[in-house]
């Protein structure tokens, strides 16, 4: 049964409360899990030009649920991003159409910038230079590049289009120059940190917020290590004696009251798993509702700036005083 919980977009399409993310799913182990998804009744899929597996996931849901007529392509949301070294005049056509060919669309459903900064890229065409780290421009130009995202979606090959892990300085400043709108803002959301000023500017502002991480992201130290060389602490949300006393409660498991407390704030969640139980469990989350007790409980776990376990400085040159660093703001 698919999730019928939705968020509604400026341009009256509907985007499922509850995504499958799939950052740190590398294509190899991606398949089966991606399967089980679907077949579990997530119709929204979140990916990357950067996460490396855009095109397994296009396989995926064309071999085996389109061409099979188990879906249409109308029945699924899909969300793909335009990667940090596309991000500069002239990239967001280029690495759109290289996201589509690989996911075998005609569109998507949205398509965000997934930074406010623009990463280096060396002569082997790679993002990573020599010494195995990622490495920052000196600046981007927003609007340049928001009037290419905007050429998109008059072309037809995205529906919508948004901006990940922006500052609300830096959405505004897109707000007064745009011709469409950013639907979606994309970020690091959870327990810890809760956004609640950047929320709620974003739906005064008619922007849907996405939570990226919305259950602490476990085993994403690893992923920075191995691919950045940067070094991360990632907080035990599923351990937190709070959210274990409210699961035992509604006899659910953590990880689904940490979901569960962001849908019920109007916000797209997106967590990843690889584990069937697990991403069955996740998207089960429409059968009960938490009462405003625990609401409240939960509400005071916000650590606000400094619930953030994602500040992006293990990107080479992407310092505080980086013109386009986006979390020196809170919002």
């Amino acid at each position: 049964m698919a999730s019928t919980a939705f968020a509604t977009l400026r341009n009256g399409d509907k985007m499922p409360l509850l995504g499958y993310g799939t950052w740190q799913a590398a294509a190899g182990e991606l398949e089966g899990p991606l399967d089980e998804a679907l077949r579990a009744g997530y119709r929204h899929i979140d990916t990357a030009g950067a996460y490396g597996n855009e095109d397994v996931i296009g396989k995926i849901i064309q071999e085996n649920w389109i061409a099979t007529g188990k879906l249409k392509r109308e029945d699924l949301f899909i969300c793909t991003k335009l990667p940090p070294w596309g991000i500069r005049p002239g990239g967001a056509e280029k690495w759109m159409k290289s996201s589509l060919e690989k996911l075998r669309m005609d569109y998507v459903d949205m398509y965000l910038v997934h930074m406010p900064y623009t990463m280096k890229v060396y002569e082997n065409g790679s993002p990573i230079g020599p010494d195995g780290k990622g490495h920052a421009e000196d600046d981007t130009d927003h609007v340049t590049v928001w009037k290419e995202m905007e050429k998109l979606v008059d072309a037809g090959l995205a529906k919508s289009i948004g901006v990940s892990n922006f500052n609300k300085r830096q959405i505004q400043n897109i707000l007064d120059i745009c011709r469409i709108k950013p639907a979606n803002l994309q970020v690091e959301l959870h327990m810890y940190m809760q956004q609640r000023p950047l929320v709620e500017y974003c739906h005064k502002n008619g922007i849907v917020v996405t939570a990226y991480s919305p259950i602490g992201s476990p085993g994403s130290d690893v992923t920075i290590r191995d691919r950045y060389g940067g070094n991360i602490t990632i907080p035990d949300l599923l351990r937190n004696p709070v959210v274990v006393e409210v699961a035992k409660k509604y006899n659910k498991t953590p990880g689904q009251i940490l979901l569960k407390h962001i849908v019920n704030r109007g916000i797209v969640a997106i967590p990843k798993s690889l584990s069937k139980e697990r991403l069955t469990q996740n998207i089960n989350i429409f059968d009960f509702k938490l009462e405003a007790e625990d609401i409240k409980k939960l509400d005071a776990l916000d650590k606000g700036k400094d619930g953030r376990i994602f500040d992006f400085k293990f990107i080479t040159g992407l310092t505080s005083e980086h013109p386009t660093y986006p979390f020196n703001e809170y919002p």
